[in-house]
């Protein structure tokens, strides 16, 4: 009876965490007020700064999102790049470069990872006084 009660609880609590992050989901692909969500906008920015990727870049880009675990590292790296392309074409940039991609790293980033953030710009001997505003 210990046994069933017990896989009981943790199937409900699995469910509850899957669920969880469900919602979320399903909250970035519900529109906004402009009519497009979350997703929508993170896809066009990275299609209409496609161009402006070089290999350097991409490199640098796949080098910062390297600490996310694999499972999420798609949706981190797409949700980098579409901030890292708005920042690009606000600036009317030709290419993407070194301040785009941490500009964009650092704003696309969740507050409550920003120390996980300084860590690996600490490891990559990046100086992060420039951007300090932005944290």
């Amino acid at each position: 009876m210990w046994f069933i009660l017990f896989w009981c609880v943790v199937l409900v609590v699995l469910f509850g965490i899957g669920g969880f992050f469900m919602f979320r989901k399903f909250l970035k692909v519900f529109p906004k007020a402009d009519g497009k969500s979350t997703l929508d906008w993170e896809e066009f920015y990275v299609n209409k700064s496609l161009h402006l990727w070089n290999d350097e870049a991409k490199a640098l880009l796949n080098e910062l999102v390297s600490p996310v675990p694999e499972l999420f590292r798609d949706v981190a790296k797409q949700k980098i790049a579409s901030k890292i392309g708005q920042i690009a074409l606000d600036d009317k940039a030709k290419t993407i470069d070194f301040d785009h991609i941490i500009r964009g790293y650092i704003l696309a980033t969740p507050k409550r990872d920003h120390n996980f953030l300084r860590k690996k710009l600490k490891s990559m001997e990046i100086d992060m006084t420039p951007y300090e505003h932005l944290f």
